[in-house]
Order: C-alpha cells, then structure tokens, then sequence
C-alpha cells in the first residue's frame, strides 16, 4: 500500500464515516480557509463568466427559453456538487475527485479525472482571460490597447496574485463573490422596478409584451435553446470548487453542507431570475455576444456611469473565475503528481503551501489563450468554450462515476456513508451521466465549432492513452518506493 493510500484503523462497528485512505498530496497545506471564505467561493462558483459574458449572445440566439436551459442544467449541477459533498464529508482531500477516483477506479481512474480536469480549466483560462480584455474595451482608455496585450496582463496580475498563499485567494474569492452577489442583486432591484413601473428602456417598453410581441418564450424554436445547454453547462463549471476548498479549511463536515445546499437556491435566484428580468426589461434581439446582457440593460438606460460600473463587475467576474481556475488545478495537478501521473514540477510547494507548480502549468496554456487573441479575437471565447465543455462533461461524469463506486461500496459494507448524502442514489448518478451524453449529442448536433470539438473526442481519448502510457511506469515506481 502506498503513503498515498495507506491502510488505517479499520471502520467501527458503529459505523464511523472515516476513511481508510489517505491522499500524500494533501500533505502542506495551510487550513487557512474558513466558513466565510468557503461559503462565498460556492456562491462565486455558482455565477461565472458563462452568466456575465454568455447569456448575451444565448439570449440573442434562443431568446427566453434560455431560463429553461440555466434551470434544468442548474438541478444537474447540483446534483454533481452534492455528490462531491458527500465524497468531501467521507474525506476531505485537496486532491478532490482525483483522490476519490484513485480510490475507487484506482490510478487509471484518476489520471483520467484530472487531465481531464486540466482540460476544463486551462482552456476556461482562456476563456476568462478573453472576456476581461474584451470587458476592458467597453472603456476608451482601453479601446486601442489589442486584445492580446490586455488578455496578457489580465494573466499576469491573476497568476501573481494566486502564487502568495491560501489565505489570500480565499479573501481575493471572498470580495469577488460579494461583488458579482451585490451586483446581481442590485440589477435585479433595478430590472424589478423597471418592469413593475414599465419604465422605458432605450425606446422600449418591460414587461410581458417584450416576451409575447417576440415570438415568445421559444422565439426561434426549441432547437436552438437545447443546442445552447452545451454553453449553459459552462456556466456551472466551478460549482465543484468548493470541493476542492475543502481540504483547506478547518471543520468542513460543519460548512460544506450548508454551502452546497445553498446552492441550489442561489441558481435559481441569480441564474433564473435573471435570464427572465433580462426578457422582460428588452426583447431577446437587443442582446448579443458582444456586450455583457446587464451592461446592454444599463447603457440602454442611460444612468450616466451605470454601464461602467457593471462593466466593471463582470470584469471582476472573469478574473475571479481565472484566480479559482489557477487555484484549483494547482491543487488538483499536485495531488497527481505525488502519484506520479503528472510532471514532478507540479507538485512543489512554496513556503506560503501554495503548489505554485501545478498553477504556472495552467497559466502557461493561458499564454495560449493570447496568443489565440492575437490571431482570431473574434471567435476565441466561442472556440475555448467548447474545449472547455468537453473537460467540465468530463470531470462531472467522473464524479458521478466515484459517486456510483461509493455508494456500491458502501452498500458491500467496505465503508459508512456519511449523513450528508445525494438523495435517491444511484438513480441521480445515472440520470446525470445519461443528460451529460445528450450534451455531447447536441454539441455534435449544433454542427460548426461544436462538432468539430466533438470530433475531437477520439483525438483526446488517444492523447489521454499515450500519456498513460508515458507515465505508468513512473506511476507503478512511485508506488512501490512509497510501498
């Protein structure tokens, strides 16, 4: 057995909930991380650059139905993060779905979970780096800088701010969250009153009529909002984040439960809410992809720097959403370089316990991202996105995948499941893995970007093969130095 899953005293008769195993890569870290700082990164997992920056051009495209798609990918997602809940609450491990992976798939298993984890999150860098620099241009000052000059230093100024220590990503997630939360909630005031005093806005005038008069909730068909959920599903992509926070932080059997289940509430509030005020405040065709939704709203209306701010807090959102993807990779790459399946580098930690390794490799792939900038600022976003899809249906069905293993497990009576646990399992487990087929299915469908990263799919099933193979050996030495 190795250090990384080393035997333990064995389960009580009374059915004690912990672990006989243990993860090597959640040795150094700091439990700096505390119930604000994790109840505030599940709310900011929960509201990302796919709502600030996505919903314009969906909304544009499928019109209201959009609500639909956030509201029924939103329960999936929630049913993925109480899976990793109840994981986390069996064993809190920085490593997350990767150490339940080598726990229940064995190291194949988690090799497989955290590149593909790293493909969600390099390529969302990307993404987020794009919508800051195509945030900046909304100001003047900015309107001459190329894209790619402000998607470098939207890098820079992230990766040199997550390299300090823990304590200071959870306080930077802690005050980005409490702005996207306070502007979501201010929009939401405003959007409510604009549409029960029919206040006008930009020539037109909130209420049912924008809906009715526009062809609807379902404008352009249903194909097209069932084509969008692909996009949609990018939106949750770091709702298993806090997972991931929790090896990190003191007690997490007393504040992971309250933080997961709140997120379901706050989906339908943030998500829901605001797709159908956005509906009503203006018809679906003065949205686009070019311009954050709520920016569109405020600009429209006129309040003089009204856009600016809002501009501005989408700006933080995309940052926000950079700052977690380069925290959670480092962490997720250091536990599998511990077990060999990645780049010894990853797994070095600086004297603050921030794995520095793991975190420049991700911003290395977002030099990509500038450079991809450089070449076709247009259709970067839309590009990475679908990348970015294919690594979140990836990492969510490996949690599913471990959620179904455990529950198995329990079932043989090799383990206690803890009280905090995913309701009407493993019938949830294998709903949401047969909806995250279908998301696949209807990326193909949609044709264009989307089938092409679908056809990509062999091509990254035959690269995650041949890396397998270039790192079983040093996997297998790595266990048996550690035996």
């Amino acid at each position: 057995m190795t250090d990384r899953v080393t035997a333990a005293e064995p389960l009580s008769a009374a059915g004690s909930t912990a672990s006989p195993h243990i993860d090597a890569g959640d040795a150094g870290y700091r439990k700096d991380l505390k119930s604000r700082h994790i109840n505030m990164i599940a709310i900011g997992g929960a509201i990302g650059t796919g709502l600030f920056l996505g919903a314009g051009g969906r909304m544009a495209s499928a019109g209201p139905s959009l609500f639909i798609a956030y509201a029924v990918c939103g329960v999936f997602a929630f049913f993925v993060v109480r899976a990793l809940g109840e994981l986390v609450l069996y064993r809190p491990s920085s490593g997350a779905f990767v150490s339940y992976a080598r726990e229940f798939m064995g190291e194949k298993g988690a090799y497989t979970a955290g590149w593909l984890y790293f493909l969600n999150w390099s390529t969302t860098a990307v993404a987020d780096i794009t919508a800051a620099a195509t945030y900046a241009h909304f100001w003047s000052l900015f309107s001459d800088i190329p894209q790619w000059v402000l998607a470098l230093i939207a890098l820079a100024v992230v990766l040199a701010a997550n390299l300090i220590s823990v304590k200071y990503f959870g306080e930077m997630e802690f005050w980005f969250a409490i702005v996207k939360v306070a502007a979501l909630v201010a929009f939401m005031l405003v959007g409510i009153f604009l549409v029960v005093t029919s206040h006008d806005v930009g020539g037109s005038t909130p209420g049912l009529a924008n809906i009715t008069d526009n062809g609807g909730i379902f404008p352009n068909g249903m194909m097209p909002m069932l084509l969008l959920i692909q996009g949609v599903v990018f939106a949750y992509a770091s709702v298993e984040l806090c997972g991931v926070a929790a090896g990190e932080t003191e007690n997490p059997e007393k504040i992971m439960p309250k933080a997961i289940n709140s997120i379901m509430w706050r989906v339908g509030l943030f998500y829901v809410g605001s797709v159908v005020l956005l509906a009503l405040i203006l018809p679906y065709t003065a949205y686009s992809g070019d311009q954050s939704p709520f920016v569109t709203v405020f600009d429209k209306l006129g309040i003089p720097g009204a856009a600016g701010v809002m501009n501005l807090v989408v700006l933080t959102a995309a940052l926000s959403s950079l700052n977690s993807g380069l925290y959670s990779t480092g962490r997720i790459l250091r536990s599998m370089s511990m077990a060999g399946s990645a780049p010894k580098f990853t797994g070095v930690m600086n004297k603050g316990g921030v794995p520095y390794g793991g975190i420049l490799l991700t911003a290395g792939f977002g030099v990509v991202g500038v450079l991809l900038n450089a070449r076709m600022p247009e259709d970067a976003f839309e590009l990475v996105l679908n990348f970015a899809s294919i690594g979140i249906i990836g990492t969510w069905a490996m949690i599913m995948v471990c959620s179904l293993l455990f529950v198995r497990s329990a079932r043989q009576g090799k383990l206690s499941r803890p009280a905090y646990r995913l309701p009407w399992a493993p019938y949830t487990q294998i709903v949401t893995l047969v909806f995250l087929g279908s998301v696949l299915v209807l990326m193909w469908m949609d044709g264009g970007i989307g089938r092409t990263t679908v056809n990509c799919l062999p091509l990254i099933g035959a690269a995650l093969v041949g890396g397998w193979f270039l790192v079983r050996r040093r996997v297998r030495e790595t266990s048996g130095a550690q035996d």
